[in-house]
Formats: C-alpha cells, structure tokens, sequence
C-alpha cells in the first residue's frame, strides 16, 4: 500500500485578531467618549442656620420629637417607640391642629430611624422640620 503525504497537514488556517482589537478600542473609546457621567443627589443632613426672627406669640405649639444617642425615641419629652410616634403626634395634633413637629435628632442618632419618621408624618401631611440637638 502506498502512502499519501499531505503537504498542507503542517499548515493550520489562523485568525488575524488585530482588527478586531482594533474595533474593540474605537468602540471602548467611542463609549467613554459619549458616556454621560451623573452626579447623585443625597440629602443634605445639616440642619438649616438658626432663624433670627422672634417665634410668633399666637402661634400652635410645636410638637417635638426627639432621637438621642441611642436611637430612643421621645414625643414632647415622653418616650415612645419610632413606630408609635404618628399615633402619639396625631393625638397632640387634634387639640392643636396647626401644630408643626420639630424633629431634634443626636449626632449619634441612626439616620434611618430619623427618616423613617420624617416620611411617615411627610406621608400623614404632617408640617415637619428637623434640626440638631444641642449637647
């Protein structure tokens, strides 16, 4: 029996990739190039500068809920749990209706126990300020 050589069996076929690192790179630079880089928005926890106009005499009380340092809870200085604090404004809030509630937060206090009861008396349309305890 006789045996054939195959010249070509040495010989793979290869791929060139240089054009296609060439195209990845014009598209990489493409994308940064158009890409739009946004800047997120936080809430802003500093409280606002002290007001320098005397409070009004005929005004509603302020009703005022404090967080301390850990993370207690008070409603007109007495305590409560942060899930109870819309039951406890809401009953002050029917003798004074237009009474405003002043959230006096620790520097220590957790911020999402302090938002939690910003958005539920936001969310009961509920007049709310908040400012930093005084240590």
């Amino acid at each position: 029996m006789r045996r054939r050589s195959h010249a070509g069996d040495g010989d793979q076929a290869e791929v060139n990739m240089t054009p296609m690192l060439d195209i990845v790179f014009i598209l990489l630079i493409f994308f940064i190039v158009t890409a739009t880089f946004l800047q997120e928005q936080g809430v802003d926890m500093r409280p606002p500068p002290p007001s320098q106009e005397p409070p009004q005499a005929n005004s509603d009380p302020v009703i005022l809920v404090q967080v301390n340092d850990q993370n207690r809870v008070f409603v007109n200085q007495e305590a409560t749990s942060a899930e109870r604090v819309i039951a406890a404004v809401s009953r002050i809030r029917a003798e004074n209706p237009q009474s405003a509630v002043l959230i006096e937060a620790a520097d220590q206090a957790k911020h999402g126990t302090i938002v939690a009861i910003w958005d539920e008396l936001r969310s009961n349309e509920i007049p709310v300020s908040i400012q930093r305890a005084e240590n």
